[in-house]
């Protein structure tokens, strides 16, 4: 990858942070929370897009976001009111600005029609005309470097610009009416790391430009000579004076996001006497010559030049006209500077996800591989005190350091996609005719950016749910009291070694008898089922299901929430129903926090050795006689602490045996299912408990019923990991298919 590239891909990475930045800002001010920073910080996001993407001639974004901030502006200055409309429409507009940098990234063609739209609503919006893109002239700057030649024979400079000239027009600058002239002084030094960052000098100078009239000079004594030239470096010092009345505040917002990147100072107004055509004519052959010396100096000088004072500015060659102090060249180093940088908090590099991957693979490889020499050390027979016993737990303390260090490196918060969900909110209320907003909270909770790629589409299909089924209409909320706008809250956690999501709406709730009654009109339950209220909540993940009356753009097909969970089972996790008539409903999401390893109990069923995940399990018990109870003709449940709870075979259910196991000749192991309810779980024998790494079954094998996935243990052997909800739910099946035979042969 070329320089530019590499240059442009770190520009669009910098757009997804400034895009997070924009649409945070102004989901603030919605909630009536942003103050005048927050303005300026959504500001300041576009406008950095704009300058960057004008650098790689990006003129449709350039044009849109050129008119985006110039109404952005007068919300900053107070010309333009918030309000809800308003804000709607900077949301609309930061859609079609994140739309327009996707396809400025990946290709493909904007619907010019409505940007255009878009683009007239916000100039309507900021009482002016739709405003062109901003106009590419060249600034008044002097560059000694090296020009090359474009397709047409013009020069250009290494960035494909045409060298600037000095325009005698914008230095001289005459107050007739006073005879002088009050100017505000800009010296300006950019650092490396501003170019790295895709910011460019140029622009700044151009923004200065729309201030108001200006000189400019620029200091040509650090650069080197050009077989000493880092092509990555900074050399240049611009010095600026305004021959106008100028803010100096206006000055500064425009350095406020390179502030940290450059040597930035800004004194107060002078006043200068106004020179005329002779003196601008003697300034410009002092110039000439000032900057004549300095390249026969650089050439003369040692390889490692000290830097010279720089050129005298413009004003500077004028008669009785003070000088603007000379340009100070950095006294550190490129390599210094950045040093100074790498060491500051919070620091960051950017590196490619295949190698993280590859990195949690061979940790996972580690793990495996310690386990495997804790096997043949207990094989062996060596005494835990001896010095390889202890030496092998200091390597099983380091690797579990490792490996969670690894998993922290692949650990991201999960504000993006909950950010995602606020358009989807917007969407789906305009879409029903409701009024909703979205309230989130632990938006810095981590979780594996796998897991977190794969929620998208879960929690997509459980906001339109919220909204579509739970929220009511606006009349029918005043009607019950409720204020007209609802409320769908995002909550993450963790807990358990878990993450744990919650969405939830203040709406009408489930009405469980109408959810009863489409059930058995669909054949998805018998009419004479006897159901909990947790086992009717239940029906709305299956298949085909759906509450909704016609089908329309945004439900009714019975899709939805069926997929929403196969895809947390897929992930590993789980997914519960509460609901409370007319106070609203809750879906909770449990989630491992990765999907690499996970620390489970080693058991033995019939011979075969299995994986429990550990989150699943409550406790362990031995069943005794008084506990047993049978019910019905195969089914037993076990007496704990005054609660009665099914006891589940786990070899009969996956076929490993045709006979029931005894159950005092077995352990229990009590689980908690996605719906919250527990059974016991019977298995031969608990070997241990050990961290594994998960392989997936599916994506080597195939589906297998019961199995979450597969490891391999420390004797090299395959173990498959169970799907407890799956056994669980295999088990109650068999049991209604025993139950409804046994009625048939009745009859």
């Amino acid at each position: 990858m070329d320089t530019m590239a590499a240059i442009k891909q770190t520009f669009f990475q910098e757009c997804e942070e400034q895009l997070t930045e924009l649409e945070d800002g102004l989901l603030a001010i919605e909630r009536e929370e942003g103050d005048l920073e927050t303005i300026n910080a959504v500001f300041r996001a576009v406008h950095s897009i704009k300058g960057g993407a004008g650098a790689f001639g990006l003129d449709d974004l350039v044009r849109f976001a050129h008119t985006f901030e110039t109404t952005l502006d007068g919300m900053r200055s107070g010309k333009l009111g918030i309000s809800p409309q308003i804000v709607k429409l900077m949301l609309r507009s930061a859609d079609i600005l994140a739309d327009l940098v996707r396809i400025s990234r990946d290709g493909g063609e904007m619907d010019g029609a409505r940007v255009s739209l878009m683009s007239e609503e916000l100039a309507r919006a900021g009482g002016a005309e739709p405003a062109p893109a901003p106009a590419m002239e060249a600034m008044p700057v002097f560059e000694p470097l090296a020009m090359a030649m474009d397709g047409d024979g013009a020069p250009v400079d290494e960035f494909g610009f045409a060298p600037v000239q000095i325009s005698f027009d914008t230095l001289i600058a005459d107050d007739e009416a006073a005879g002088i002239r009050e100017t505000v002084k800009v010296r300006f030094t950019p650092r490396a790391e501003l170019y790295a960052k895709a910011n460019d000098a140029l622009r700044l100078l151009r923004e200065l430009g729309r201030l108001g009239e200006m000189e400019v000079a620029c200091g040509t004594s650090a650069v080197p000579l050009l077989g000493e030239l880092d092509p990555e470096g900074a050399y240049l010092t611009w010095d600026i004076a305004f021959t106008g009345a100028v803010d100096e505040s206006a000055v500064r917002e425009i350095f406020e996001f390179v502030e940290f990147d450059c040597d930035l100072t800004i004194e107060t107004a002078i006043a200068t006497p106004v020179m005329d055509e002779t003196d601008a004519a003697e300034t410009v052959q002092a110039i000439l010559a000032q900057v004549a010396a300095d390249k026969v100096a650089a050439e003369t000088a040692a390889p490692a030049p000290a830097p010279a004072p720089a050129p005298a500015a413009v004003v500077a060659a004028r008669p009785a006209a003070p000088a603007i102090p000379p340009a100070v060249a950095p006294t550190e180093k490129p390599a210094a500077a950045n040093t100074q940088q790498a060491a500051q908090p919070g620091a960051t590099i950017r590196v490619d996800l295949d190698r993280v991957d590859r990195l949690i693979d061979l940790v996972g490889e580690l793990v495996i591989n310690q386990s495997m020499l804790a096997q043949r050390v207990t094989e062996a027979g060596i005494a835990r005190l001896s010095d390889v016993a202890v030496g092998l737990d200091d390597l099983e303390h380091l690797t579990r350091e490792i490996q969670d260090s690894v998993m922290a490196i692949r650990a991201q918060p999960v504000r993006p996609i909950f950010q995602r969900m606020s358009r989807v909110v917007r969407e789906v209320a305009d879409m029903t005719g409701k009024s909703a907003r979205l309230v989130t909270e632990g938006e810095n909770c981590e979780v594996d950016k796998t897991v977190i790629e794969r929620l998208a589409d879960p929690l997509t299909h459980m906001i339109r749910n919220a909204i579509d089924h739970g929220l009511e209409k606006p009349e029918d909320r005043l009607a019950a009291g409720k204020p007209e706008q609802g409320t769908v809250r995002m909550i993450a956690a963790h807990r358990s070694g878990r993450v744990v999501i919650e969405v939830s709406d203040d709406g009408a709730g489930i009405n469980r008898q109408r959810v009863r009654q489409i059930a058995i009109d669909r054949g998805i339950v018998s009419e004479d089922a006897q159901l909990s209220d947790s086992e009717i909540d239940d029906l709305i993940f299956a298949p085909g299901f759906s509450t909704a009356d016609t089908i329309s753009d945004v439900s009714g097909r019975g899709v939805g929430m069926d997929v929403v969970r196969r895809s947390i089972q897929a992930l590993g996790g789980r997914i519960t129903i509460t609901s409370r008539p007319g106070l609203g409903t809750t879906f909770t999401l449990s989630l491992p926090l990765t999907l690499a390893v996970l620390d489970g109990m080693v058991v033995t069923v019939a011979g075969q050795t299995l994986v429990v995940p550990l989150s699943a399990i409550v406790e362990t018990l031995q069943p005794k006689a008084p506990d047993v109870h049978g019910l019905g003709e195969k089914a037993r449940v076990i007496g704990i602490r005054g609660a009665f709870i099914p006891l589940i075979d786990v070899g009969a259910v996956l076929g490993y045996r045709d006979e029931e196991a005894d159950p005092l000749q077995s352990v229990a192991m009590m689980v908690e299912t996605e719906n919250q309810s527990q059974c016991a779980l019977m298995v031969d024998g608990i070997i241990g408990q050990q961290q594994v790494v998960i392989k997936s079954l599916e994506t080597n094998y195939g589906h297998v019923f019961g199995v979450a996935g597969a490891t391999i243990l420390g004797d090299g052997r395959v173990a498959v990991i169970l799907d407890v909800d799956a056994i669980v739910a295999g088990s109650r099946a068999d049991a209604a298919r025993t139950d409804a035979n046994r009625k048939r042969s009745a009859a």
